[in-house]
Formats: structure tokens, sequence, C-alpha cells
């Protein structure tokens, strides 16, 4: 049997697609002790996580390294990687986790490099980048306070407070170059090019075969990459994004359900809502109105 990796929105919780919660903010302790301080790999659908540790240290799993470090350190963990920790008990420091594709959006809005940058993981330790936690300590805050608002312009302004952490994370990079992450495994570099390529075509809806050969790989040797990196297959890649883009359109967007199914490359309105309907088990109309419901 294929292993099955867990997906949450946040650990311990069920995952909920990324237009119904755009962001979250926690300190490690909040949910980390209540698991005994071990959380075991799974993976977040649609979302990033950042974290960075003030105190404490940590054994991170991400895709198939392992990597232990000491506080202060940062970590960020882009949407779909397998990831897991275990945190030693003292350990105490912010988690903010991050709908991914808005932050992109915004990002090739206002520093198009930034995007590499969110998909990247990243395990840095700061210890000798003493200005690094007076950068990113009141950022964090920030986003924490905005987090226990309920006013106009909450995510407008969670958004960009994450925005500027990324940026602040994106020059740490570039200090720190030669930083020991994952730097990067043959198969995590094949995986980030796979979800790039899907990101760019999935409404082509190209066989299997195409991405394969932009990857210099057979399809099944794509897909043993996928159910062992990712825990799925490679069309349930494929698959998941067309849901995940018909779910954002029908939730944010007036268009009619035919005019989607065109915009979405399926061949009439029949087709995409009985793949619509497999997938999640609603018609596109039936989820329109009980999201917004």
């Amino acid at each position: 049997m294929p292993r099955v990796i867990p997906n949450y929105s946040l650990y311990g919780d069920q995952a909920q697609p990324s237009w119904q919660s755009t962001f979250d903010f926690e300190w490690i302790p909040a949910r980390s002790k209540r698991y005994n301080w071990e959380i075991q790999p799974h993976t977040h659908d649609a979302f990033v996580q950042i974290l960075l540790l003030r105190q404490g240290a940590v054994e991170v799993q991400v895709d198939h390294a392992r990597i232990n470090e000491r506080a202060p350190c940062l970590i960020l963990i882009p949407a779909q990687t397998v990831h897991g920790f275990h945190f030693a008990p003292d350990t105490d420091g912010p988690v903010v986790t991050a709908a991914q594709r808005p932050l992109e959006s915004l990002a090739q809005v206002v520093m198009p490099d930034l995007v590499e940058s969110i998909r990247k993981p990243l395990v840095m330790s700061l210890a000798q980048q003493d200005e690094a936690m007076d950068a990113l300590m009141p950022i964090f805050l920030a986003i924490e306070r905005e987090s226990r608002r309920s006013s106009i312009g909450q995510v407008a302004a969670a958004l960009s407070l994450i925005t500027a952490l990324l940026v602040q994370i994106a020059r740490l990079r570039q200090v720190d170059a030669e930083t020991p992450v994952l730097r990067d495994s043959r198969k995590h570099g094949q995986i980030q090019k796979f979800r790039a390529l899907v990101d760019a075509r999935f409404k082509q809806h190209l066989p299997l075969q195409d991405y394969a050969s932009e990857l210099g790989i057979t399809p099944g040797q794509l897909t043993r990459l996928c159910r062992e990196v990712l825990g799925t297959s490679s069309l349930a890649v494929l698959h998941a994004r067309l849901v995940h883009e018909a779910q954002r359109e029908l939730v944010y967007t007036d268009v009619s359900i035919k005019r989607l199914a065109s915009d979405l490359g399926f061949v009439d309105e029949a087709y995409f809502g009985r793949f619509f309907r497999k997938h999640t088990g609603l018609t596109p109309r039936e989820f329109r109105s009980r999201a917004r419901a």
C-alpha cells in the first residue's frame, strides 16, 4: 500500500481550502505541546508556514532531509512540502501560516523575485546574523496583532506584513547563501519544477507524458517521484490544481459555470461538472452556494 501523508490546514486540524482561511498566527507551544512536541510528517495543500525559534531546538524533516537546529533559527515550509518537527520541550517562537497563492500574486506585482523564495524550503541558523531577530520579531508581532483583530482591512494588512516578512527572509537568504538547506536534493528539485509546470499549464490538460518529458523522466518515474515525496500521484497533483482553481473562481467571482468550464480547459460544462463533483462531492453550483453561505 502506498503511504498516505496527512494534509492539514494546521497540524491536527482538517485541511480546509485556501479560500476559506487566509492566515493564522500562533506560538509553537500552543499546538506542539499537546502533541508532546512531536509533529508527524504532513503537508499543507495550499499554505506556506514560517517559524522563528527564539529559544529551544528542533529536528526538522523536509521531504527526505532531516536537519537539527538550535534557536535562533528560521524555518520556511512552502505549500505541498512534506514536513515534520520534533521540538525540545522548552522551544518557543512564533508561527505564521498563510495561503501561498495570494502571497505569490502579491509578490508578482511588488517583487517578482520573491516568488522563488516563497516556493523554496528553508532551515536557517540565525546565530551568526545578529540583526536578524531584530528585523524579524517586530513583523511577527505585528502579524499577531492583526490576527487578533476583526476589523476592516485585516486580511490586506496581514498579507502586506507577511510579504514584508518574506522580503526580510529573502535578504537573509542572500546574506547566507551557503545555509545547509535542502540544497537541493535532486528529487526535491524535480518536484518543484513539476509544480511550476503544473501551475503554468494545468488549464491545457496536457498528458503526463508532456510533464515527464520536460523533467527528463518517464510518466511512471514521475508518478513514483510524486508518491515518494508528496504521498500522492502525479495525476492527483494535476487534478488538485484544477479543483483549487475552480473553487477559488466559484467563491470569489460571478463567472458562469459554462464560462468557468471553458476557462479551465474542459470541453463542456457537463464534463466539468462531473469532474468537480467526483473530487468534491458537490456540483459547482452547490459548492458556490454553500461556500458563500
